[in-house]
């Protein structure tokens, strides 16, 4: 099966983000005892994008940022940094006690002690995405979109935000942009609006063409029934996995794809990293291998990305989860949260366990 994609589209890539920043002790410290950190750039969604630019693909990023503030000049200049367009409605931040972005305080873990991680996301302004800001006729019709990717952090965030997804697909199925929805169900987001994200999350997911998420994921966000408890081996997990999805495709029939990674914690610098990939009738694993793991945060999202490059480029489906496997893993080898891969040849060799050095 091959995905059909817009051949005229200016942009490969479109995510809407909130977009922050992330702190990170140095040399692998807990957060609490550190007095020296690292601050960078940060999203699920734009860690998702940054294969896709990295690699060469135009790229757009809808985004609120705060008007004036030092923090939102440095999230432009790093998303121009990694090719990526950016369209953002700014808002002034009112008072000292107005719009910010949000802050992800986070260690790396080392060794026997796992990394630590607290967001804090008072008067966080990604927040305010509304859909009455942006002409989406303008940005699927005219420009033009081949993926659309939505992340259910984004989804719901806010009564705002997730009306602005909604609308966002309902204009690219509108339009024949393809859709991929990563469920990422966060229940701190969930709290009190349990009802009105499950009508959401499934008018999303019942337009769209990829669906990504864990077990968790496609229980609680979308109310499948998951699998059996007690599965903890791989080929259970796998199997549990499958028998899940049987039941999502005759829920979403619209769906394609699906995908999943696996991962098993050895130790915070040693993890068994694999994937789940289903493409109409045919399944893809890529069963758990040992990745070396600086910092694991944004593996997954890195997995993500690399899967939709595949798609975007046009490759096998076999290849999608291969690939994806290896910008995932590679993620987990960089401090900030997105693989700055150099190009597809690093990629392939991360994918045949090739890390001899390249003269």
């Amino acid at each position: 099966m091959t995905m059909s994609l817009k051949t005229d589209a200016a942009y490969a890539l479109l995510v809407p983000s909130s977009m922050g920043v992330r702190l990170t002790p140095e040399n692998g410290q807990p957060f609490h005892c550190a007095d020296r950190f690292t601050m960078q750039v940060t999203s699920a969604e734009t860690n998702v994008a940054s294969i896709s630019s990295f690699l060469g693909l135009p790229v757009k990023v809808l985004t609120a940022l705060v008007k004036d503030s030092p923090v939102a000049r440095m999230i432009r200049d790093d998303l121009a940094r990694r090719h990526m367009d950016v369209e953002a409605v700014e808002v002034p931040q009112g008072d000292p006690w107005g719009y910010r972005h949000q802050f992800n305080l986070a260690d790396s873990g080392l060794g026997v002690r796992g990394p630590r991680v607290q967001n804090d996301r008072a008067g966080e302004v990604g927040r305010t995405l509304d859909v009455k800001d942006f002409d989406l006729e303008r940005i699927f019709a005219r420009e033009g979109v081949q993926i659309l990717h939505l992340s259910g952090l984004i989804a719901a965030l806010s009564p705002e935000t997730t009306r602005f997804c909604l609308e966002l697909a309902r204009a690219a199925q509108r339009h024949g942009t393809r859709i991929s929805f990563d469920l990422n169900h966060r229940a701190s987001f969930w709290a009190g609006r349990e009802d009105e994200l499950h009508r959401d999350f499934a008018e999303i997911a019942s337009l769209a063409d990829v669906l990504i998420g864990n077990e968790e994921d496609f229980q609680l966000c979308l109310g499948v029934e998951g699998p059996e408890a007690g599965g903890e081996n791989l080929a259970a997990k796998i199997d549990g996995f499958q028998g899940m999805i049987d039941r999502v495709k005759r829920a979403y029939p619209n769906v394609s794809v699906f995908a999943t990674t696996l991962r098993e914690v050895i130790h915070a610098n040693l993890h068994r990293w694999g994937a789940i990939l289903a493409e109409g009738d045919r399944w893809h694993v890529v069963e758990p291998r040992e990745i070396a793991v600086l910092d694991r945060i944004g593996g997954g999202d890195g997995f993500v990305g690399g899967m939709l490059y595949a798609i975007l480029r046009g490759w096998e489906p076999a290849t999608w989860v291969q690939f994806g496997w290896a910008t995932g893993a590679l993620a987990t080898t960089f401090l900030t949260d997105y693989a700055q891969v150099a190009d597809e040849g690093q990629v392939w060799a991360a994918w045949k366990g090739n890390a001899r050095v390249q003269r």
